[in-house]
């Protein structure tokens, strides 16, 4: 009968360079028929299965063969088979890269027309042997891989006929590009808009099906700035606000011929788009992005986070067991078994189903031993490893609970200072990389881009050096590190022959503060450092030691004290002294001028003084400098030795919320909510229409925050309400702002409030793309609102009709938080209206001002003040588009640029947990950007301008002390009573240094730290 026909499959195998086998459709045959052939069929049909099982997967010979004896029966072999097959085979590949992966020819980036490169006379640092290698030769760059490194004979490339790039690294650093594995570039572009948001999704807290790559934006201007400070790779990862964010993947920086995201991938899976796996090679590394803690709370706490992890890694668990136990009968050629099945899949859960089977480097972003501990044992529970944790503030506290972690050590990609913004991170300690090295683990560091701007990646390597971390595994750290982290240490993070020929060459050695890359090559295609750009990069930096990491202070104590106190150790002074104390051993000595020529003097260590000198303080105030003093140091009650240190003035903190608020994400540690007059009414019950409020209400002493800022040398603060980091926003009033003693205990101290009625803020700027605000009103309304309120549209009994008033007749600084130039211009035509209708000076300043630098004559013309806020300038939003980025893009700086038209300019600092490093903002941009003519050590931090003024130490200085004094009108306030910081064992502007002391005149005594 018709019905009881069917077609068998007839396999013929033929051996060539592999495996093949061709399965055709046999002949028809009926019921009547069956019996006497079915046994052959069936042998022919087991035999076919048999070769395509050896093909696949030889390691399963041994079950095919046991099946085949123990079959009885016929097997219908579907269609499918040879797909099934090969997709059972896939179960069993290992990721990585094939064995004879180095001995490529070309790299599959290779862009056709990219003319080979020659390094010569380079120091290269390797990354092999963890770091410790440095080979001292040449580099030769071709086909977009590295083609040798060391000594590199000309047969390489003397048939090229001049078609080589030859370079000359003069003896200068060379390394492999910069790794940041932690990054959301693409996903919010720069500038920010409401319509480049592809951060975290809405739809859920388990997202393992979304993927990164679908909502990069190749526009985003942040990929040029990160590619000048020598990062050419980069994890683009999905949000943390979900529990599972999605894949993520790995991406060069370099803008590729295609111009497309996909292009831009490095080595994307073979799932992207449906790509075929080649048989030859072993399967891609897939990764993934997952988050515990504060991030997610949007769906839940953390039980419920952990079930929801849980719930989702047991589906996944469901198909990987399905597809096991379907391989097993389709390998063993039992295809009646699963007549009519087909191979077990969810689109949904495959990345997990991959997870759990070791093929993806999971990325976790993990604050608390809570949450880690919660992550180690999932892992356990679910029997997969984890690559790196990300953040992991905690981490540092139980190393061994994280050793526990399946599969092996995780790397930890943590950032160098950044603390105390959310409570998870309170007990961070920016000694934690060295600790979690000591113990064994791979440390990366990186950005978490935009939260830190990825182009200084290599920043937060220099601080960790500087806070302990060996030189060989802080550069590790952001090359070798994270590209093994991320499964790709074949090819990027490290110079080797075969590798990607991705290599930064550096006007000094990368650990010192302000190294920027002379030239960047990603597939050994010039990305910075054109000749024809004619930016001069470096060209002070010849003396030795730029060409050696920086000596850093020894920070035991400190480390230890960490641990002791479970990351919150105590902040107090060691001591204080109210009598005498000699200062030995001081190379510089930096002092403060009161009176007319209010500013900062250089009393030691200037041209033709070498040496160190003596300094002895008398209750507070500095009574000698010079070697005459060193006999009055015998009577001293304290001898503090410097050892080639430096004194030099307090500095003062601008622009953070320091002070008002212990930890920025929690609303129960600082001021609350106020209103904002512009987007609802004030309550009547106020009596101000405006509702202006005071900082020196709502101050708070002793935070963290203060307290390591004060051991960090700021020891005064200028604080209002006006905020506006990164992207976001704050209401139009800023307030009434106040300064104080960042190391006060309360305000009934003395000298705790300096001015508590400092200067009046207001926020100008378009709507931004994400507001603290319901609904950001117009720059329109904004600018008509503040004429009416310096024009006495507001009644003087009021406090806003007051302040305004007192800020219209230059009574009190007023301080605009500004970025756009358009902008600037429109307040200084009314900041001319208000003077001619009243008759009066204003003392206008404008904080952020990120393109101040576009009408730098017309600011200085209108006697208007700027705080740079932060120092280093970044488009977050559209008012910010129109940066200066400086070398190695450009020869200027907003700052330079400033100064060399006269304006009176400081510098800010954002957030109140990086106002420690302030001194290294200030020293970064203090450094040269023409030669110096003088030889002395002094040279290696001067700059000159393009009107070949100079920013020498003392300038430096004064841009985080006097300056902000002149700016916000405090010189009678600090002036020459201010407060002086000792530094031991080098500037107090580099990382040779550590404060150790501060003198304090009006307080009368000085504290030992």
């Amino acid at each position: 009968m018709e019905g009881d026909k069917q077609t068998l499959l007839t396999c013929n195998p033929r051996h060539g360079n592999g495996y093949e086998s061709h399965c055709y459709p046999g002949p028809t045959v009926g019921s009547d028929r069956r019996k006497n052939r079915i046994s052959h069929l069936g042998g022919l049909a087991l035999g076919c299965v048999l070769v395509i099982a050896l093909i696949l997967n030889a390691s399963y010979i041994p079950r095919l063969l046991a099946s085949s004896q123990d079959s009885r029966s016929a097997q219908r072999l579907p269609l499918a088979a040879q797909n099934i097959l090969r997709q059972c085979a896939g179960l069993h590949a290992v990721a990585g890269p094939p064995s004879n992966f180095q001995e490529r020819e070309r790299s599959d980036r290779f862009e056709p027309g990219t003319r080979p490169t020659l390094l010569k006379n380079a120091t290269l640092w390797t990354g092999a042997r963890n770091g410790s290698e440095i080979v001292y030769g040449d580099i030769l760059l071709d086909n977009g891989l590295v083609r040798g490194i060391g000594y590199i004979p000309e047969t390489l490339y003397a048939d090229r006929d001049g078609d080589v790039d030859i370079v000359d690294a003069h003896g200068a650093w060379v390394t492999p590009g910069l790794v940041d594995i932690h990054t959301h570039l693409g996903l919010i572009s720069a500038p920010v808009t409401a319509g480049t948001l592809d951060f975290s999704s809405s739809h859920g807290p388990i997202l393992p099906w979304l993927r990164s790559i679908d909502g990069f934006n190749t526009h985003d201007e942040g990929f040029a700035l990160a590619v000048a400070g020598g990062v050419t790779s980069v994890q683009v990862l999905p949000g943390s606000e979900n529990i599972i964010g999605g894949q993520a993947f790995m991406v060069k920086l370099r803008k590729t011929s295609q111009r497309s995201p996909t292009s831009m991938l490095i080595e994307p899976p073979y799932t992207l788009n449906g790509t075929i796996p080649d048989p030859n090679w072993p399967g891609r590394w897939r990764h993934l992005k997952q988050a515990c803690g504060e991030s997610t709370r949007g769906y839940g706490n953390r039980m419920d986070n952990i079930w929801a992890l849980r719930s989702a890694y047991a589906e996944a668990r469901k198909v990987r067991d399905a597809q096991d136990a379907f391989c097993v009968k389709a390998e063993a050629g039992l295809w009646n078994e699963i007549e009519g099945q087909s191979y077990p899949e969810d689109l949904r859960w495959e990345a997990l189903v991959d997870v759990l089977r070791g093929r993806v480097k999971v990325s976790t972003h993990c604050y608390e031993e809570v949450d880690l501990d919660a992550m180690v044992r999932l892992t356990q529970e679910f029997k997969f490893p984890i690559a790196s944790f990300h953040h992991a503030h905690e981490a540092y506290l139980v190393p061994e609970m994280l050793k526990n972690t399946y599969g092996g050590i995780p790397t930890m990609a943590l950032f160098a200072d950044s603390s105390r913004f959310k409570r998870e991170a309170y007990r961070g300690s920016r000694f934690a990389p060295q600790i979690l090295a000591d113990h064994g683990f791979p440390v990366a560091m990186k950005s978490d881009h935009p939260v830190l701007i990825s182009r200084y990646l290599a920043f937060e390597a220099q601080q960790a050096h500087y806070n302990g971390l060996p030189p060989h595994l802080a550069l590790a750290a952001i090359t070798s590190v994270p590209a093994a982290a991320a499964g790709l240490s074949h090819r990027i993070g490290i110079l080797r022959e075969g590798a990607d020929a991705d290599v930064v060459l550096w006007d000094s050695h990368p650990l010192q503060l302000g190294a920027t890359p002379r030239k960047v090559w990603i597939d050994g295609i010039l990305q910075v450092g054109n000749d024809t750009d004619h930016v001069l990069i470096g060209p002070g930096k010849t003396a030795q030691e730029w060409r050696e990491a920086p000596e850093v202070p020894d920070f035991t104590a400190e480390r230890e004290a960490a641990l002791r106190w479970d990351g919150l150790p105590p902040l107090a002074s060691n001591r204080t002294v109210a009598g005498r104390v000699a200062f030995q051993n001081v190379r510089e000595v930096f002092l403060r001028q009161g009176g007319d020529e209010a500013g900062v003097v250089q009393e030691f260590g200037i041209d033709g003084q070498a040496g160190t000198t003596h300094v002895i303080v008398d209750r507070g105030r500095v009574s000698c400098v010079g070697p005459v003093c060193e006999g009055e140091g015998r009577n001293a009650e304290v001898t503090v030795d410097l050892r080639g240190g430096t004194i030099a003035p307090g500095m003062m903190a601008f622009g953070s919320a320091l002070g008002i608020e212990e930890i920025q994400s929690e609303p129960s540690t600082g001021d609350g909510t106020q209103f904002d007059p512009l987007s609802k009414d004030v309550p009547k019950l106020m009596g101000d229409v405006g509702g202006l409020v005071r900082v020196d209400d709502a101050l708070i002493f002793g935070t963290r925050n203060a307290l390591v800022a004060h051991r960090a040398g700021v020891t005064y603060a200028t604080t209002s309400f006006a905020r506006s980091p990164v992207f976001l926003r704050d209401k139009f009033m800023g307030g009434i702002s106040a300064t104080f003693r960042t190391g006060a205990p309360h305000a009934l101290e003395r000298t705790a409030i300096i001015k508590p009625l400092t200067a009046l803020h207001v926020s100008i700027g378009r709507a931004p793309p994400i507001s603290y605000t319901p609904q950001a009103v117009s720059l329109s309304t904004e600018i008509a609102t503040l004429r009416h309120l310096l024009l006495d549209g507001e009644d003087a009994r009021t406090q806003t009709g007051e302040w305004f008033k007192k800020a219209a007749d230059g009574s009190i600084p007023f301080v605009v938080d500004v970025s756009s130039a358009d902008i600037m211009a429109t307040l200084i035509r009314l900041k001319s209206e208000v003077e001619e209708k009243r008759g009066t000076y204003m003392r206008m300043v404008f904080s952020r001002a990120t393109e101040a630098h576009l009408l730098a004559e017309e600011i200085a013309h209108a006697g208007i003040g700027v705080i740079l806020t932060p120092s280093r300038q970044f488009p977050w939003v559209w008012d910010d588009r129109r940066i200066l980025p400086g070398p190695p893009l450009t020869n200027n700086t907003a700052l330079s640029t400033l100064l060399k038209h006269g304006v009176t300019v400081g510098l800010g600092t954002w957030e109140a947990c990086h106002v420690q490093s302030t001194r290294f903002d200030v020293g970064w941009v203090g450094f040269p950007v023409r030669p110096c003519h003088t030889p002395t050590n002094n040279c290696c931090t001067q700059a000159i301008l393009e009107s070949n003024n100079w920013i020498n130490k003392r300038q430096a200085y004064e841009l985080v002390s006097t300056n902000l004094e002149k700016l916000l009108d405090l010189e009678g306030w600090i002036g020459d009573m201010g407060d002086l910081v000792a530094y031991e064992g080098g500037s107090g502007l580099d990382f040779t240094s550590k404060p150790v002391a501060v003198v304090s005149p009006a307080r009368q005594l000085v504290e030992i730290l």
